[in-house]
């Protein structure tokens, strides 16, 4: 028994130590002891913070159909995925996108600061289509009407100018667009292909210097464009997003090889935005911004700052009332609290928990439900001694019969924070959704360090130190 109790103690000041590590570092390294130049395992501990405690942005999306349309699950799931794909390709890191009830997705970017950007890349649709346009050159920006039904393709074309071949049609002589007249019919091009026939999208620079957008052509692809390149010499090849035009190169001769370049109006941030929408191509559902919500970064640090000094006034508030109230079992409560706490907060950074200012609410209520744990039972070991048991059998018999309390209190706080997550979920209330991912997971440790931790180092106290007064040092 003794024995098994020190070998319990042993794992709890393992554990401890490296929740501590853990707590302290911002990155896991583990190098080869036979080379220390070659790293074995590597990973990022920093701790996430959400939007409340270092601002940023935050976006709510819903598909752009006309009412009483049915948007298909996978599809909006799909946007979710380019949607996350095209952030994290402009560096915005630790951003969470998700998909909110079934009909809405919401995407938080905490730390983001060029919000344009980010809203500019989300709610583009970014299909991209080749379009022959016959003799009719159309200015940069003008909308065309075409063949291709696809607002909703899978990939994102974006073709153009190859480089030593076409030319700008500001350059070359074309016939003008003729006057919008609401009485005719508007004009219906065709379209060549799409994005999905681009296998690589890089920005690059054009022959003047400028910003443009190299691509290559997968194989049928570049069968395609060669074939049409042959068969229309001196007719104008318009490249188009979301049906309006980038660039309208006249063609001067075949173009085989599958390689190009889109050229335009470029700056170097909107030539890689583009280049982002074509790489991980278009949304599968057009989507339209419903709610921003911006937060700045001195809210959010004063947010936090607050939050560390409040939750910091009230852990040693708790524990010098522990300690005060319930003498030797309370500080060993103590003890069982601070390790309580390091094992949450290492646990929160090394699985990447985002915390928020509800999340912390939600850890600091947990801890409240560890005390809550403590306290049963030294009330139940008082009661014992008062009885006339001995320590040994008193700290059994408190344990043994505060159990069923601890347990059912814990277990509804969890079935609640369950339910709370599932609300979180499925409308979108991502501020539900941490605090109760937070409290649950707070209360499961708590339950651990209560029975665990706390029984382990009391019993040991009281091995080896063995009180005569128990008025003194149980408050009895």
């Amino acid at each position: 028994m003794i024995r098994n109790l020190y070998t319990r103690l042993v794992l709890i000041v393992i554990v401890a130590a490296l929740a501590i590590w853990v707590d302290v570092n911002d990155e896991i390294r583990l190098y080869n002891p036979f080379n220390n130049e070659t790293v074995l395992f590597e990973r990022s501990i920093a701790p996430r913070l959400g939007l409340d405690l270092q601002g940023g942005l935050q976006v709510l999306l819903e598909p752009d159909v006309a009412e009483g349309t049915d948007v298909d699950a996978a599809d909006l799931e799909t946007a979710r995925t380019i949607i996350e794909n095209r952030t994290n390709a402009l560096g915005v890191s630790e951003n969470l996108i998700q998909v909110a009830g079934g009909t809405r997705i919401v995407g938080d970017f905490p730390g983001a600061e060029d919000t344009d950007a980010i809203l500019d890349i989300i709610q583009q649709t970014g299909v991209l289509e080749f379009v022959d346009t016959g003799d009719f050159a159309p200015d940069e920006g003008t909308l065309l009407q075409t063949d291709f039904a696809g607002g909703s393709a899978n990939g994102t074309t974006v073709a153009a100018t190859p480089l030593p071949t076409t030319e700008s049609p500001t350059e070359t002589p074309a016939t003008p667009a003729p006057a919008a007249d609401p009485s005719q019919p508007q004009t219906v091009y065709h379209t060549i292909m799409t994005g999905k026939d681009l296998r690589s999208v890089n920005v690059g620079v054009d022959q003047g210097g400028k910003p443009a957008i190299d691509f290559v052509l997968s194989s049928e692809g570049a069968t395609i464009f060669a074939q049409h390149t042959a068969a229309n010499s001196g007719r104008y090849l318009a490249i188009i997003l979301d049906k309006r035009v980038i660039s309208a190169p006249r063609i001067n001769e075949p173009i085989p090889g599958g390689q190009g370049q889109i050229s335009g109006n470029f700056t170097a941030e909107s030539a890689n935005t583009l280049a982002v929408q074509l790489r991980y191509g278009s949304l599968p559902v057009p989507l339209k911004v419903v709610e921003t919500r911006i937060i700045g970064p001195t809210l959010g640090e004063d947010s936090l700052q607050k939050s560390l000094v409040a939750g910091l006034i009230g852990m040693i508030i708790v524990i010098l009332f522990m300690g005060i109230y319930y003498r030797l079992p309370g500080l060993v409560a103590d003890v069982s609290i601070l390790f309580y706490a390091a094992i949450a907060f290492a646990i929160f950074k090394y699985f990447h928990f985002t915390l928020t200012l509800p999340g912390i609410a939600g850890f600091l209520l947990s801890t409240g439900a560890a005390l809550d744990a403590n306290i049963l039972i030294f009330e139940r070991l008082k009661e014992e001694l008062r009885n006339g048991r001995n320590l040994t059998q008193a700290v059994d018999q408190g344990w043994t019969r505060a159990w069923s309390s601890i347990r059912d209190s814990n277990l509804a706080t969890i079935i609640t924070s369950v339910i709370l997550y599932w609300f979180g979920s499925t409308f979108g209330a991502t501020i539900v959704k941490g605090f109760s991912l937070t409290l649950a997971l707070g209360v499961a440790i708590s339950l651990f360090t209560a029975i665990y931790v706390t029984r382990t180092l009391l019993t040991i106290a009281l091995r080896n130190f063995k009180p005569k007064n128990l008025q003194a040092w149980f408050g009895i």
